[in-house]
């Protein structure tokens, strides 16, 4: 990713930071009505899985410009995604309800400029997990 890139998806997940309850609220809600079979994959404290996902997120967002320490969980979190049932059209799915959600909470400030940021940065991520999900044990 560009510097750029980083910024904005940096600058724009600060915004999103104080408000991550609810936007975790709002991912989910999303997620479940673009797939309505993904639910049954989530059996915890929803609250609590929204939570789980907004460090996971912060985590990764301040890691953008130096991932490499980060890959090795990436993809591990990858691997495990195949356990739960996740397929490879499902990061399809969570990214459309992450543009969503992000679109929802920054209003006007999720620019093209941002979704595109935000596109790429996902697209990595679910890149490696997906790669990792493939490969042979």
């Amino acid at each position: 990713m560009t510097p750029e890139k980083i910024t904005l998806v940096r600058t724009s997940w600060e915004k999103v930071l104080p408000i991550r309850d609810t936007a975790a609220e709002l991912f989910y809600g999303r997620l479940f009505e673009l797939d309505p079979a993904l639910r049954v994959m989530f059996k915890g404290d929803m609250q609590e899985q929204g939570r789980k996902l907004m460090t996971m997120i912060n985590m990764v967002v301040m890691s953008l410009d130096n991932l490499g320490p980060m890959m090795d969980r990436i993809e591990d979190l990858g691997r495990r995604h195949v356990d739960y049932g996740v397929t490879e059209a499902h990061y399809d799915t969570v990214g459309s309800a992450l543009l969503w959600t992000l679109a929802k909470g920054l209003s006007e400030q999720f620019t093209p400029a941002v979704k595109e940021a935000w596109t790429t940065a996902y697209g990595t991520l679910a890149g490696a997990m997906k790669q990792a999900a493939m490969a042979p044990a």
